[in-house]
């Protein structure tokens, strides 16, 4: 059976070598059997984890999630490394050039004084190691994000070239107008599950509710998130509520639960 490494090992150095013994021939199963592609769901899971741990601010428990995030990336490194594609150095100092390179005012004689400048030379610099100048505004915007982020980015990407709301003040109207037009939408009739006007409509006022949230600075993914929280905290209290009346969510009208949200709702006034 073989020995865990020691501790007196680099940290980093210590967790390639454990996820090289999982992956051995006396290893773990499991282990042995994933692929870069299969380990893609965990990778997605892990970075989700990662970011809800951060906005707990709990010490201990964004230390765990980022190791389970940093396991991922050594993971893939070290399935490459067996057929000598790349290995954990490889990575490294791909974004340490990347980062030299895309900071000229920091590592360079460029000057830069604000956040926004940066971000604008980042994307042209980008643009210049892509080996085209005429790149498509939207181009650079990665499929893979989720739907809520990949609009956040999209508008982000034409704010930069003045495709923009001049304030927050007229989203909001632009809000008012999509909602106008899903009303219309049902009214419209027919299966609403298969309504692809509908369905359409909806999408564009969950854009434009995005374009809302950040034109006055904010993140949806985290709005988002915060607002779940909230409604899966006030629906956990109403169940108590319930129960401590003799009944519970299943057997109690909607009227019996609006009541009880209301006190929950006023415990938090």
């Amino acid at each position: 059976m073989p020995e865990a490494p020691d501790k007196s090992i680099e940290p980093i150095e210590r967790l390639r070598s454990i996820v090289r013994i999982l992956r051995g021939p006396d290893g773990c199963p499991w282990d042995i059997e994933q692929t870069q592609k299969s380990l893609i769901p965990n990778i997605l899971e892990e970075a989700y984890e990662a970011a809800d741990a951060i906005r707990t601010e709990n010490r201990e428990h964004i230390i765990e999630e980022l190791g389970d995030l940093l396991l991922q990336v050594v993971m893939q490194c070290e399935i490459a490394s067996e057929s000598n594609d790349f290995i954990l150095e490889d990575a490294a100092n791909e974004i340490s050039e990347k980062l030299i390179r895309r900071h000229p005012h920091v590592f360079g004689d460029e000057e830069i004084n604000d956040s926004e400048s940066v971000l604008n030379k980042w994307e042209e610099i980008k643009r210049e190691e892509k080996g085209s100048k005429k790149q498509n505004i939207l181009q650079s915007v990665t499929n893979g994000l989720p739907s809520l982020i990949k609009a956040h980015e999209i508008q982000k990407k034409v704010e930069k070239v003045g495709f923009d709301w001049p304030e927050a003040k007229s989203v909001i109207a632009k809000i008012r107008e999509e909602i106008d037009e899903v009303e219309s939408a049902i009214n419209e009739g027919g299966a609403i599950q298969s309504n692809e006007h509908l369905a359409e409509e909806i999408g564009d006022l969950l854009f434009a509710v995005t374009n809302l949230t950040r034109k006055v600075g904010m993140d949806s993914e985290s709005l988002l998130a915060a607002a779940n929280e909230k409604f899966t905290r006030r629906f956990n209290e109403l169940e108590k509520i319930l129960e401590e009346n003799g009944s519970n969510v299943v057997d109690s009208n909607l009227e019996s639960m609006e009541k009880a949200w209301a006190k929950v709702k006023n415990k938090e006034t």
